[in-house]
């Protein structure tokens, strides 16, 4: 079927953390799945997944406690479907160097999965087009198509449908400032989820509201980009996952009512957390900021500086 299977034999691939800087969760699927409408950001910062051929089999190593390498990490679910998807009759060892933080909200493991798929289809010739990578993806996790995109954009959805922002809201939103912050505990998605729909219809947004929401922020990105301020632009950002979250994670809305009133920060959380994300001005005291989170969360809390792609 192919004269070559490999060209590469050996690479290194960036997998970046996601933000979803929107996210309103509109209802419950019959499928058990939930619909959603988000704007989500990959940032410059992330894992490295390095890929090295093989002759048969995968194998994962990681730098990471807190990320199994055993058959339930995503990394090595992708190269299997991606085996089965192909037929390369190859095999990878994989060297994950996790810097995402687990249970964070911030799409480390289906970035690294979307990575092993990039990176094995290098090495295997290239089999896979840019349609088959998107569907091969979707399988694997609901947002795991974001990750083939290196932009922001909007999902909906459970996540599979994926649009590109404009260009000129893709250049207004790269390389505005954030600050990542997350406690020293992690939320499950499943258990955000099966707890969103435990208090239905509270916690959903309906989708023409969301989309109204959605596109109004956009439009006003798209004109002034919030006259390059921070603040204004997180005014009208939602995260409808909060109200399932904060209720028993009191930690979290406590924190961000602290960076609200001490710093004047318009913090939100991201997916189903549990770490959180505040836009950043030049002349916000950034140290400061990280001083009262380590106060109110000891040094177990992950913070860290990063921009938007």
């Amino acid at each position: 079927m192919h004269k070559c299977w490999r060209r590469v034999t050996s690479l290194s691939i960036f997998a970046p953390a996601k933000l979803n800087l929107f996210l309103a969760i509109t209802g419950r699927r019959s499928d058990g799945f939930h619909d959603l409408v988000s704007l989500a950001a990959p940032l410059d910062f992330g894992d490295t997944l390095l890929v090295e051929h093989r002759a048969a089999g995968f194998i994962l190593e990681s730098n990471s406690t807190e990320a199994p390498v055993d058959e339930t990490n995503l990394v090595l679910k992708a190269a299997r479907a991606f085996a089965a998807a192909t037929g390369w009759p190859g095999g990878a060892r994989f060297v994950l160097e996790k810097r995402i933080p687990v249970g964070a909200g911030l799409g480390g493991g289906s970035s690294d999965a979307v990575a092993t798929l990039r990176g094995l289809n290098r090495i295997a010739g290239s089999p896979l087009g840019a349609s088959a990578l998107d569907g091969l993806a979707a399988q694997l996790g609901s947002d795991c198509p974001l990750f083939l995109r290196d932009a922001a954009v909007v999902m909906r959805g459970k996540g599979e449908q994926i649009t590109l922002l404009s260009a000129v809201a893709r250049a207004r939103l790269s390389g505005r400032r954030v600050l990542i912050f997350k406690p020293g505990f992690s939320v499950a998605t499943a258990w955000a989820y099966g707890r969103l729909a435990s208090i239905a219809p509270a916690g959903y947004l309906p989708a023409r509201a969301a989309e109204e929401l959605l596109a109004t922020w956009l439009q006003r990105l798209e004109t002034d980009g919030f006259g390059g301020t921070s603040r204004e632009m997180d005014e009208s950002l939602v995260n409808t996952m909060e109200s399932a979250v904060f209720a028993k994670f009191i930690a979290l809305p406590a924190m961000l009512d602290l960076l609200r009133t001490s710093h004047g920060l318009r913090p939100r959380m991201s997916g189903s957390g549990s770490a959180c994300f505040a836009f950043l001005s030049d002349d916000d005291p950034v140290a400061a900021i990280i001083a009262t989170i380590r106060a109110g969360w000891g040094d177990s809390a992950f913070v860290m500086e990063a921009r938007l792609k």
